[in-house]
């Protein structure tokens, strides 16, 4: 593969990956599950801890193995094909092609926000509950574009993200420097003074406080949103191939990118907690809890503001995960585990078939009206991987301790082991205390079983 993508792109991939419609929404969620400013600060923060850990592990491997597919090479090459094969499937079937479709959704409900008339507009087909809107068909036309646009050559696909990227970077730091000035009636303090007491409010029913195996479940399920928000940092493994320098700057671009991005988050939330109180955080219509605090500070034309912020983020962020995981499916179709027609590249050498596939997907996913589900299952599945992903590591140290390391881990293990607590008490709480999180998550990975071996016999056969 040509080598176009340099350190500033790598960057612009790993934060516009991560920043798209999640940050905007999701704390409004964390607010009713917990109920005091201090947890949601507190877990914001143990995403940030733990999301900068695994990048920092994560580097290693990048400079073991600086070649397109990242983290499915790396489970490949370390656990087997199998566990590649149930990453990649997975990251097939829902993951990446699901992340796709929800952040496109998300770009037309907030453009619906600005013109009425696509929220007001009467189904275009509509059976029971199944129904197509023109909010679906526009988040499918965003997908086709980007699609198109990254077929042309990663050179259009970069350009595309380094603008759509720093667009909402500016964007967001203009909020969060502007709200820090703009804020009148600070509820910082109030919504801190109830200090760790943790408090319950799903269906605006009033307040009830809450501890023990109710607290840890909340603690759970306020996690899946704030995790939900930091993911797909990994993209940028994914086109390593197509990295300058891929040994030095993958690792880079991952370290410093989710880092950057977990500040903005925090910041983000300062300004949530001091523009609104804790109802206006928790109630937020539809969640948007950005709008809210826009409309807050600058009133009506604040939410035009934030509801152009948001269509910029989700548009920027459909192009960085269109634009990185076409690679890892056509390292599987070469490795006889998916579609052999993903594995040509086009005349602009990119993967011409494999991004239509991944694209005509989510596409499909968009129409389902079951991808936000399967997301918000997911979360535990990804999760599950990554701490695979980290193990794999660490195994390589113990393993092949001869290998050429560019880059080992910084303050080793401490990165790792900090990433594994983190992950393992966020999957036993949901495991035990939110199920309906979890088990959907094992029957999609189970599902993947006996396609691999199918797929193998497939390829025993016509080789």
């Amino acid at each position: 593969m040509n080598k176009k993508l340099n350190l500033w792109d790598s960057i612009m991939i790993v934060m516009g990956s991560m920043i798209g419609s999640g940050i905007f929404i999701v704390s409004s969620d964390m607010m009713r599950q917990l109920g005091s400013g201090y947890w949601l600060i507190a877990v914001w923060l143990i995403t940030a801890i733990a999301t900068i850990a695994a990048a920092i592990c994560y580097g290693e491997l990048s400079s073991i193995f600086p070649k397109a597919g990242g983290q499915y090479t790396y489970l490949t090459e370390v656990f087997g094909k199998m566990t590649g094969f149930l990453y990649g499937w997975s990251l097939f079937a829902v993951i990446q092609t699901g992340t796709i479709a929800a952040v496109a959704v998300a770009f037309g409900k907030f453009t619906a926000y600005l013109f009425p008339e696509l929220n007001d507009a009467a189904p275009i087909y509509q059976n029971g509950s199944f129904m197509i809107t023109w909010m679906q068909i526009l988040a499918i036309l965003v997908i086709l574009l980007l699609t198109f646009i990254n077929t042309k050559g990663v050179q259009s696909g970069k350009i595309v993200q380094s603008i759509f990227t720093t667009s909402k970077i500016l964007a967001l730091l203009v909020l969060i420097i502007g709200g820090a000035f703009l804020i009148k009636d600070n509820q910082f303090s109030n919504n801190l003074s109830y200090g760790w007491s943790s408090f319950q409010n799903l269906d605006s029913s009033g307040w009830k406080e809450i501890s023990g195996e109710i607290l840890l479940g909340g603690i759970a399920a306020a996690m899946v949103g704030s995790i939900f928000s930091s993911v797909a940092w990994e993209n940028v493994t994914f086109v390593a191939g197509e990295i300058k320098d891929a040994k030095r700057n993958v690792v880079i671009s991952m370290v410093v990118g989710t880092s950057l991005v977990m500040l903005l988050y925090l910041f983000c939330n300062y300004v949530y907690l001091a523009s609104l109180n804790r109802d206006e955080i928790a109630f937020a219509a539809n969640d948007r809890v950005a709008i809210a605090s826009a409309e807050k500070l600058l009133g009506h034309i604040g939410t035009i503001v934030m509801a152009l912020l948001v269509m910029v983020s989700t548009f920027g962020c459909v192009n960085g995960i269109v634009l990185s995981g076409a690679r890892v499916f056509q390292s599987m179709a070469k490795d006889g585990l998916f579609l052999k027609q993903a594995i040509p590249n086009n005349k602009h050498d990119v993967p011409e078939r494999s991004l239509w596939l991944q694209g005509l997907w989510a596409s499909l996913l968009c129409l389902s009206g079951q991808y936000g589900n399967l997301l918000d299952m997911v979360s535990f599945v990804i999760v599950i991987f990554y701490m695979i992903t980290v193990l794999a590591m660490i195994y390589l140290r113990w393993k092949k301790p001869e290998l050429e390391r560019p880059y080992k881990t910084f303050l080793y293990p401490i990165p790792p082991i900090l990433y594994l607590l983190i992950g393992s008490a966020f999957c036993i709480l949901l495991i035990v205390f939110k199920p309906q999180y979890t088990w959907p998550g094992f029957i999609l990975i189970l599902i993947g079983v006996p396609i691999f071996y199918f797929a193998k016999k497939n390829r025993l056969k016509s080789s």
